[in-house]
């Protein structure tokens, strides 16, 4: 199968620090290369992942990050060299508007972030002629009206990840130095719970600068270690020596490819139940979920856990193969879907969205 893969332009693929959906692209390109199959990635022309580019592309824009202009110019060179593909996956939010995309090529599209009411809108405006793929089922219960085509869970490759001892004798917590990500949480846990913590985060942006300086800073003390932004070799050490991965996020996260990072470690998470987290970690298995008033309790019971059985539940569930074979069963029923000349069946389509809005919501009625 030729497989064009299209990412936004502001990172490279792979990721040199902090970047989730670049690792996610970088992983199934690898991933459908090795499995035999011809990718054209478009991504910044600074991208290291061992695949064949699309030729013109820029080097990679962190500081147009977020910038409309930068995107679509990028997208209209994506494009342009996506002709002859059998499939398309776009990773970026303006792609799937792009009017002048081949219409001979089935496109997928991939919703990375939380779907708010603009976001829906944009996803609504495009269900009609392109596969949404969601990737937890929490995160398309907040959209129960959009037709996706079905929810893979994101998967990394596991074998480059060391099992760690987990005896530091530390908490961790990686992620942005936000109040998202409860990085001020994650510090108070750990005072109730009597664990040193030691803290990598990212922090580039001026709101992110601002919070640190102004709430963070001033509170840190002799219990904890700041160690800003990090690298895979340096975070998975940090991951690995660590009793327990402190996750105690205060927002609806879609999915949360951190948590599964450190149960890869054989680290298991406390963290709060919000978002997808419950669909990542096995309470009382991986690690415990719980209130802001129960999670110090939990950091003794998670650090009890067996490691390996941490480790094994993410080559079982969030392995990067796992998430490849997904994907490449889902293409398989979306190009079952066009006719010869690769245009979409009338009404298939749509059917088969709606038969997947149907069963998603009939999930969502057990829980």
């Amino acid at each position: 199968m030729r497989i064009g893969l299209i990412a936004a332009p502001w990172i490279p693929i792979p990721p040199p620090t902090y970047g989730g959906i670049e690792r996610v692209v970088d992983s199934l390109a690898r991933g459908f290369a090795d499995a035999g199959h011809d990718v054209l990635l478009a991504a910044a022309a600074d991208s290291d992942c061992p695949v064949p580019k699309a030729p013109g592309m820029r080097t990679s824009e962190p500081a147009e990050m977020g910038f409309t202009l930068s995107e679509m110019s990028h997208v209209v060179r994506a494009y342009q060299a996506m002709r002859g593909m059998d499939i398309i996956h776009d990773h970026t939010l303006a792609g799937p508007l792009y009017a002048h995309r081949p219409q001979a090529v089935p496109v997928v599209t991939t919703i990375h972030g939380p779907l708010s009411p603009q976001m829906v809108d944009l996803y609504k405006a495009i269900e009609k002629n392109t596969s949404i793929i969601g990737i937890s089922r929490d995160q398309l219960a907040h959209a129960p009206e959009l037709r996706a085509t079905g929810v893979i869970h994101h998967g990394m490759d596991v074998s480059t990840v060391p099992v760690g001892s987990g005896k530091g004798g530390y908490a961790c917590f990686v992620g942005r130095v936000c109040p998202d990500k409860g990085v001020m949480e994650a510090i108070k846990i750990a005072r109730s719970a009597g664990i040193p913590l030691r803290l990598a985060a990212k922090m580039r942006e001026p709101d992110e600068q601002a919070y640190f300086r102004d709430v963070v800073k001033p509170i840190l003390g002799s219990n904890e270690e700041f160690l800003g932004e990090i690298g895979d070799a340096e975070k998975y050490e940090l991951m690995g020596s660590a009793t327990v991965f402190l996750n105690p996020i205060q927002w609806s996260e879609p999915f949360g490819l951190v948590m599964i990072e450190a149960m890869a470690t054989g680290t298991p998470v406390v963290g709060t139940p919000l978002g997808a987290a419950p669909e990542i970690v096995d309470h009382g298995s991986t690690g415990f979920l719980g209130s802001l008033e129960e999670l110090p309790a939990l950091v003794p019971k998670a650090a009890a856990l067996n490691r390996a059985d941490v480790r094994g539940a993410v080559e079982e569930r969030f392995s990067s193969q796992r998430m490849v074979e997904d994907h490449m069963k889902l293409y398989g029923r979306i190009l079952k879907q066009y006719d010869p000349e690769g245009l979409p069946v009338p009404g298939r389509l749509q059917e088969n969205q709606r038969q997947a809005s149907l069963t998603r919501g009939a999930w969502f009625s057990r829980q």
